[in-house]
């Protein structure tokens, strides 16, 4: 029998077709994109917090048409320094961590505009306006003109990652929206009137009182929990911590309602808050993102919506808007 059982063996060998590739985890896809698939962002498009604590986070701001009236507040507020010597206030599980003037008595600068509460959404004539500004999904193609275009534009560009059914099936299963895609590599949510910017972990938004009042940017928050997207259209999103959102959410919860601290002496004091244009160049953070319209963050996006690698046995078949997370890295 072991005579017979040798060459059987070895013909079955010579027979066998080559074992395929293992598939890659969203995490190799993203180490594996080229260098032209990544965008630089900008130091005044980014903020610096230093904590009494010796800790950091970096904060990008988010691009036109969104949130640019409490933009411009946020630009002015760190151009005066305003929030040097004030505090982490409030520390909520599994929602947001959240900054600013506990005792509401600091002036603020001059010059802060007062916001519309349209202004959490970009209308369909603010949209219009989109066409003179760099899409992603729109690269080499005609201004767009309408609504109807722009979801489509960011359809096709979802639908590189979700071959059987495309963002628009996608954003059908969405709760909060009829679309949701990433627009020049923000994830945003749209109907047939608006498009705004989502709440995913670590975004930033602009605390306020009751309506009318929309906040004036000088007390904010990030998401550290499951992505409240009902606060969407309801408060204005202005950015994304970037870099160092384990030192915000690390941080013990508050007691008090809300989670705001009790006790003045459980507060985290804030060094500064500066744009990373205004620190010296060797000082200033340099990070870029996965472009949204590379192939790169196509694969990646299908991986994150059905992983294949050797951990999982089934896959998803979709994701959520928030759980395709734009990556971000240090620049080399």
């Amino acid at each position: 029998m072991k005579t017979l059982l040798i060459p059987f063996v070895a013909l079955a060998s010579l027979g066998a077709a080559p074992a395929p590739k293992p598939a890659l985890a969203p995490s190799e896809i993203v180490a594996a994109a080229p260098a032209s698939d990544w965008i630089a962002i900008a130091p005044a498009d980014m903020l610096v917090m230093t904590l009494a604590n010796g800790k950091q986070a970096v904060i990008q701001l988010m691009p036109p048409p969104f949130s640019q009236g409490w933009i411009g507040n946020i630009r002015k507020l760190a151009a005066a320094h305003w929030w040097d010597g004030l505090s982490i206030n409030r520390v909520q599980d599994n929602y947001v961590v959240q900054w600013g003037d506990a005792n509401e008595k600091k002036a603020l600068p001059a010059g802060l505009v007062s916001v519309g509460e349209g202004e959490y959404s970009s209308a369909k004539s603010d949209v219009l306006k989109l066409s003179s500004l760099p899409i992603e999904s729109n690269k080499g193609q005609q201004p767009l003109h309408s609504v109807d275009e722009i979801i489509k534009e960011v359809t096709a560009d979802w639908a590189k990652a979700y071959k059987k059914s495309g963002l628009a099936a996608y954003g059908d299963s969405d709760a909060y929206s009829d679309v949701t895609g990433i627009l020049k590599g923000w994830p945003v949510a749209l109907d047939d009137e608006n498009i705004w910017p989502v709440h995913c972990y670590s975004m930033v938004g602009v605390g306020r009182n009751l309506s009318p009042d929309t906040g004036s940017g000088a007390e904010l928050y990030t998401v550290i929990g499951h992505a409240p997207r009902h606060l969407d259209r309801n408060i204005a999103v202005v950015g994304r911590v970037i870099s160092g959102i384990e030192n915000l959410s690390s941080l013990p919860r508050g007691t008090g309602a809300l989670g705001f601290y009790e006790k003045a002496e459980e507060r985290v004091g804030i060094i500064s808050i500066r744009l990373a244009s205004e620190l010296p160049t060797a000082d200033q953070p340099r990070f870029e993102y996965l472009s949204t319209d590379s192939k790169s963050f196509a694969t990646y996006a299908d991986a994150r919506a059905n992983r294949r690698d050797a951990f999982f046995n089934v896959p998803a078949g979709g994701a959520d808007i928030c759980n395709i997370p734009v990556p971000v890295r240090k620049k080399p």
